[in-house]
C-alpha cells in the first residue's frame, strides 16, 4: 500500500520498451538526433502550437530555468503559498534568477484567484522601490490535488499580463490535471495565456523525462544557453526523447493519468464512506483525508506508506495525511487501505 508519492512508482512498460527500442546504433548528441526532433514535432501536435521544447533532468530545473529566462533585477514571482517553486525547491528559482523574490498570494485549497492576484500585484506600482512583478507561476494540478479550469487560468493570466508579466505553469502532474478536465492541452496552456510550461512526465510513468515547453519564445530569451550553463543539457538526449516517444504513443500518457486519478477517486470515496473527512476535494491523484492517530498507526502497522500533512488540517485528535496514487497503484491496495481505515 504505497501512497507516499507517485515518484515511488517505476516506469511504465511502454516507456521502458521505447528506451530499449531506441538503444541501437549511434546518434548525434546534445539534442540534435532525429528522435529528439521527432518527439519535438509530437509536442507541437499535442499542443497545436509551434513550441520550443527543452529537456531538463528535473522539474525543479524546468521551473527554475523558466524563471531565469524572464528574470529582471528586483523581479517578483507571484505564486501560491503552497507552490513547489516557493516551498520545496531549495530556493532554486531565487538562485538561478539571480535573486528574484517569491511573493506568495492568498491561497485556498491550493489555488489563487484572479482577484487576489490583482490585489497583490497592485501593492507593487510602477517605479516603486519594492520590486517589479515579473512572473506568475501556477501549479497544475496544484499541490493540494486541485485543478485550475481553463477559465480560471485565463483570468489569472489576464491579470498578470496587464502588468506585462510572464505566465508560467508548473505541470509536474499536468497529465493528471488534463485527465480531470477533459480539455485539450492547448486549452489550459497557451490558449489561456500561459507562456511556458514545465511539462512533467516522471511522476506519471517515465524514468526521467521533464521539459520546458515554450509557447512564447520572445518573452523567454536565452533559455537554451541557461539550460546548458545549469547542467541540464543531456549529451544522450535521445534517451529522454525515447521516454517521451513511448509515453505519448497511442495516448498512453493520458491512460496512465486516468488510472491514477481513478484510484484517487476510489480511495477518496471509500474513506469518506468510512467516516473520514477530506481537507481538499479530490480532483487529480492526491487525497488528503483527516485521520485519527489510532487509524494512522493501524495503517502503518499494516505496511501502508504515506506522509502526515498537518498543514492541510489537524485538531481534535485528527491530522491530515497525503495519499498519492500512481499509474501503478492496484485497486487491491486501495481497497485494503480503505478497509483498514474503516476500523
Amino acid at each position: 500500500m504505497i501512497f507516499a508519492s507517485d515518484n515511488w512508482a517505476g516506469a511504465s512498460q511502454p516507456v521502458i520498451d521505447a528506451m530499449i527500442r531506441h538503444n541501437t546504433g549511434s546518434a548525434p548528441a546534445y539534442g540534435t538526433d532525429p528522435l529528439t526532433e521527432r518527439v519535438t514535432s509530437r509536442f507541437r501536435d499535442i499542443f497545436e502550437h509551434d513550441v520550443t521544447v527543452l529537456f531538463t533532468a528535473t522539474g525543479t530545473g524546468a521551473n527554475a530555468l523558466a524563471m531565469a529566462g524572464c528574470a529582471r533585477p528586483a523581479g517578483l514571482v507571484m505564486t501560491s503559498t503552497t507552490a513547489h517553486i516557493h516551498c520545496d525547491e531549495w530556493g532554486a528559482t531565487e538562485f538561478f534568477s539571480h535573486g528574484m523574490k517569491m511573493v506568495p498570494v492568498a491561497t485556498a485549497k491550493g489555488k489563487i484567484s484572479a482577484g487576489d492576484l490583482a490585489t497583490e500585484i497592485g501593492k507593487y506600482p510602477e517605479g516603486s522601490r519594492f520590486g517589479v512583478p515579473v512572473a506568475l507561476s501556477l501549479t497544475q494540478a496544484s499541490e493540494c490535488g486541485t485543478v485550475y479550469t481553463p477559465a480560471e487560468v485565463a483570468a489569472l493570466t489576464e491579470a498578470a499580463k496587464a502588468r506585462g508579466m510572464v505566465c508560467h505553469m508548473d505541470g509536474a502532474r499536468f497529465a493528471n490535471a488534463l485527465a480531470h478536465l477533459g480539455c485539450t492541452p492547448a486549452e489550459t496552456t497557451w490558449k489561456a495565456g500561459i507562456d511556458i510550461l514545465s511539462f512533467g512526465a516522471t511522476k506519471n510513468g517515465c524514468w526521467c523525462a521533464e521539459a520546458m515547453v515554450v509557447f512564447n519564445p520572445d518573452r523567454l530569451r536565452d533559455l537554451a544557453t541557461l539550460r546548458a550553463r545549469a547542467g541540464h543539457l543531456f549529451s544522450k538526449s535521445r534517451f529522454v526523447a525515447a521516454q517521451f516517444d513511448g509515453y505519448f504513443e497511442g495516448g498512453h500518457w493520458l491512460d496512465l493519468a486516468r488510472h491514477a486519478n481513478e484510484m484517487a477517486r476510489r480511495l477518496s470515496e471509500g474513506l469518506v464512506a468510512a467516516g473520514h473527512g477530506l481537507a481538499y476535494p479530490t480532483e487529480a491523484n492526491e487525497v488528503f483525508p483527516l485521520l485519527d492517530l489510532a487509524t494512522i498507526a493501524r495503517l502503518r502497522e499494516a505496511g501502508a506508506a504515506f506522509y502526515e500533512w498537518p498543514e492541510a488540517g489537524e485538531g481534535e485528535g485528527r491530522v491530515a495525511v497525503r495519499l498519492v496514487t500512481s499509474f501503478a497503484t492496484p485497486e487491491a491496495d486501495v481497497d485494503r487501505f480503505v478497509e483498514i481505515a474503516g476500523g
